[in-house]
């Protein structure tokens, strides 16, 4: 009997762990930040659904940019089993928001004032039909310039304020015996590098007609040829060796001191923190000379997926969790780029973040803020892939800047 009752209890105890575990809520995340640094930034939003009583089910896929993570999300979805949130940029938000993939997070969003914190250039992709489906992680921008704070101040080069000012920049490097700029070969650097040249070639005005709007006029015009022009002059600033280098390995280049000044976004911070350099110190972060005031952004987001009744609760915690401004300073303060709400203090972020952060607020107040068109938030991927075409021609030489201005309207328009 005594051996019975004792069995008995064991099981009981054994059902009441299954219910448990059983109760309680999880989400299934999917995403790409697999870096150390990432991960751990990660833990704070793990340890913080924990506390609301909320499992987490960790669904890493390898890969900067996604384009892997994209590939096992649409297999998920096909097959009916989506993730209660995954990792997305701009137009793929866009995308499965028109394929009515997404939930609904205008409860939550309504609740937390997501509409007064949030900047509107986010909203963008983070609202389908009036409604919230995507909660922004962080706002990554692309007009910035990174310099070797050695050379630049051996160099006594002014602190450029426009293009003409960069060149003189690249100049005093060039007499140092220095790699001017320096530039990787795969598509993305000079796609980045065009962003910045356009806006502070063309203005905002024109940013926005030729790259947001697709206005054939702007596209072919010859503001556009100058700027092509300006693309070609600044590939003769750089080495010879651009093909097939990451764009991490030009960052490199900076940091080591084998070139004066890189052109881009502020995840290459990411690479001067990695190396144990210090804005100020190390070196200098400034916007592209002729952009300032304006910002060219990324934004990662955690799009949600329509989940059953059972799983909705989960989802909310999840969107709530991301937008809490302890995770958004905690997160960005390791990945380099700035909180998605703009209600966040500096406190925690070096000069580089803390001017960023400024930037975000005022340009969000002002209407400068825009899209990057090389980071998928200006248009959508066919007509990214097109322009990224032309300018790899232009780059490489295959055509000239006049060549490329006659090309760039019609494979734009191919593209739509």
């Amino acid at each position: 009997m005594r051996k019975t009752l004792l069995a008995m209890t064991s099981l009981v105890a054994l059902g009441f762990g299954v219910n448990a575990a059983a109760a309680e809520e999880q989400v299934e995340v999917l995403h790409w930040w697999t870096s150390g640094g990432e991960a751990k930034a990660l833990t704070v939003l793990k340890d913080n659904l924990q506390k609301e009583g909320v499992g987490w089910q960790d669904m890493p896929v390898a890969g900067g940019g996604g384009d892997a993570a994209m590939t096992v999300l649409r297999t998920r979805v096909t097959s009916g089993n989506p993730p209660t949130a995954a990792q997305m940029l701009g137009f793929d938000i866009t995308s499965w928001a028109e394929q009515g993939a997404l939930g609904d997070l205008t409860s939550i969003a309504t609740k937390e004032n997501w509409d007064k914190v949030i900047p509107a250039a986010l909203q963008k992709f983070s609202k389908y039909d009036g409604k919230w489906i995507a909660a922004p992680v962080n706002v990554h921008s692309t007009n910035w310039i990174w310099i070797n704070k050695a050379l630049y101040d051996k160099a006594g080069a002014p602190a450029p304020k426009d293009y003409d000012g960069f060149i003189a920049m690249l100049d005093k490097f060039k007499a140092a015996g220095v790699t001017p700029l320096a530039i990787a070969g795969q598509g993305m650097d000079e796609m980045t590098l065009l962003d910045s040249v356009t806006l502070s070639t063309g203005g905002l005005d024109f940013y926005k007609k030729a790259f947001v709007d697709l206005d054939q006029a702007s596209l072919g015009s010859d503001t556009m040829k100058k700027i092509f022009e300006r693309m070609v002059q600044l590939r003769g600033y750089a080495d010879a060796n651009i093909e097939g280098r990451n764009w991490d390995q030009a960052t490199a280049m900076v940091i080591k001191g084998e070139a004066g000044v890189q052109a881009m976004g502020d995840w290459a911070k990411g690479e001067f923190r990695s190396a144990s350099k210090k804005p100020g110190e190390d070196f200098v972060c400034l916007r592209f000379p002729g952009t300032q005031g304006m910002v060219t952004f990324n934004s990662d987001q955690f799009a949600m997926f329509k989940v059953g009744a059972d799983r909705q609760d989960a989802q909310y915690k999840l969107a709530a969790a991301v937008e809490d401004p302890k995770f958004q300073s905690a997160f960005n303060v390791v990945k380099g780029s700035v909180p998605a709400r703009t209600d966040v203090p500096d406190t925690d972020f070096d000069a580089c973040g803390k001017k960023g952060m400024k930037d975000l607020a005022e340009a969000n107040e002002k209407g400068t803020l825009v899209g990057s068109l090389a980071h998928g938030h200006a248009a959508p991927p066919a007509v990214k892939q097109a322009v990224t075409d032309v300018v790899v021609k232009l780059f490489s030489k295959q055509i000239t800047p006049e060549q490329a201005v006659k090309e760039l309207p019609e494979a734009v328009a191919a593209a739509q």
